[in-house]
This record gives C-alpha cells, sequence and structure tokens, in this order.
C-alpha cells in the first residue's frame, strides 16, 4: 500500500478544518512522518496559503467571542494552546475586542449562568460560584467584580 506523502496528508486534513502550524506540525508528526519531510510540506502550505495562523486566530477569536461568548483571558491562552505565537494572537484579539465592550459580555454571561429573570446575587456562595465562572471563562477579575457588584445590589440595568 503506497503512503500518502505529508503534504497531502496536510491538504487532508485542512480539508476538515483549519489548523495551525503548530497543530499541523503536531499531527503531522503523529501520522509518523519524517521531521524533515513534514517541515517541507509546511513550507509548501505556507507558500500556498493553505496554512495561515493570521487567519487560524482570526476565525478562533471571532468563534469563541461571538459565539461561545468568552473573555480575553481565556481565548487568549486558548490560542498560546493551539500554538498561535504571540504576536499573531495579539493583534487578532486586538482587532476582534476593538469594539466590544467586556462588561456587556459579562451581562451576557450572567443572563446564561442565572436562572430566567434573576436580577440579584443574593448569597455569598451564589456570588463565589458566578465570580468563578465568569473568571474561567477569561474575563478580568476587576471588570466581573464591578459588574458582580450591581447584580448583588439588584441595580442592574436592562
Amino acid at each position: 500500500m503506497d503512503r500518502r506523502s505529508a503534504y497531502s496528508d496536510g491538504l487532508l486534513l485542512l480539508a476538515r478544518r483549519e489548523l495551525s502550524v503548530s497543530q499541523m506540525r503536531s499531527r503531522l508528526l503523529d501520522r509518523e512522518h519524517e521531521a524533515d519531510e513534514v517541515e517541507d510540506a509546511i513550507q509548501r502550505l505556507l507558500e500556498s496559503g493553505a496554512l495561515n495562523d493570521t487567519r487560524v486566530a482570526a476565525a478562533y477569536v471571532s468563534s469563541a467571542l461571538r459565539i461561545k461568548g468568552r473573555g480575553r483571558l481565556r481565548i487568549q491562552r486558548e490560542l498560546r494552546e493551539i500554538g498561535i505565537p504571540a504576536d499573531v494572537a495579539a493583534q487578532a484579539l486586538a482587532d476582534a475586542f476593538g469594539d466590544v465592550d467586556e462588561r456587556t459580555l459579562i451581562k451576557k454571561a450572567l443572563d446564561k449562568k442565572l436562572r430566567a429573570g434573576q436580577k440579584t446575587i443574593a448569597t455569598r456562595q451564589e456570588y463565589a460560584r458566578v465570580f468563578q465562572f465568569l473568571v474561567r471563562q477569561g474575563f478580568s477579575a476587576a471588570t466581573v467584580t464591578n459588574v458582580l457588584r450591581a447584580y448583588r445590589k439588584g441595580q442592574v440595568d436592562g
């Protein structure tokens, strides 16, 4: 049986979904391609534009922000985990979060997390649970605290 080249495998992987350079390298090596063949394949994929960390980062940030409602810190961590270079990640985050109000994102996440119509957080345990949830979603602790103060006092607008 003929073995596919690393380049062919790379194209097949990209046909399924966008991958970062780091993810591609890892997957091709997992498929037992030689390291030098993998590097050649990655170079060809980069030159053809099929592999593009900038495009991957922009799509990832957009999805995590608009669909999943995640905060900047979590998205930044996830980009690092998939091997996006720090400068590319920073630019993608700046582009996506440029006109986004973090307080509004936190309120949307709270609306999903709290029971329907609930506009106050009554107990310390509930406050701690919601605070931890929002910080895990990637929102800054300071902004979460400011938004939760309004919920704790029942002074939520909207």
